[in-house]
């Protein structure tokens, strides 16, 4: 009997995680790749907004350069913010907007990272990214500027554990 609870309280969440999508579609946004998907549904999962005399709150998951609120809207994360704080794929946080319109985030739920560390590399458009264990990593410039780094430093960097991602937070750079 017990298993059987488990096993639809399962088939109850993935239900409710394809309505959130449905909604998202029929709000126009959009979840046009897997990993983008997996970004949505967890907002929807875990995010919530509420609203008070002062501000709005939003919770939301962050994407590797914005975040991802339960209503599938996506709101700009300062580059500064990232690189400070070192957010990495999967971050659950919490966006104020006052009643002047400022925008304060907060990360409130970190997932597990791993620490990596790799080569600072440019890609074909010229932007700096990480190799590190035969993967590509996208980096926020303002990480790389930052530790002042440039092409052939090594770079240690903190990725989502057990989960793969395209983007990974600076954590160091180790000079040429």
């Amino acid at each position: 009997m017990e298993t059987n609870i488990e096993e639809l309280k399962q088939v109850l969440e993935n239900i409710e995680i394809q309505i959130q999508k449905c909604k998202i579609l029929l709000n126009g946004g959009s979840l046009s790749s897997a990993k983008g998907a997996d970004y949505f549904a967890k907002a929807a999962k875990v995010g919530e907004i509420s609203q008070d005399d002062d501000s709005r709150v939003i919770e939301g998951v962050f994407d590797g350069q914005k975040m991802i609120g339960p209503d599938g809207k996506q709101y700009s994360v300062p580059a500064n913010y990232i690189s400070k704080s070192k957010l990495v794929e999967g971050d659950i946080l919490k966006l104020i907007i006052d009643d002047a319109g400022n925008f304060t985030y907060k990360q409130i739920g970190p997932v597990e990272r791993e620490r990596r560390v790799g080569k600072i590399v440019r890609d074909e458009e010229g932007d700096y990214c990480i190799l590190a264990e035969g993967q590509i990593y996208k980096v926020i410039l303002a990480s790389i500027t930052y530790f002042k780094g440039e092409e052939g430093d090594e770079a240690v960097i903190l990725v989502p554990k057990g989960v793969a991602s395209q983007w990974a937070a600076v954590e160091n750079v180790i000079k040429k």
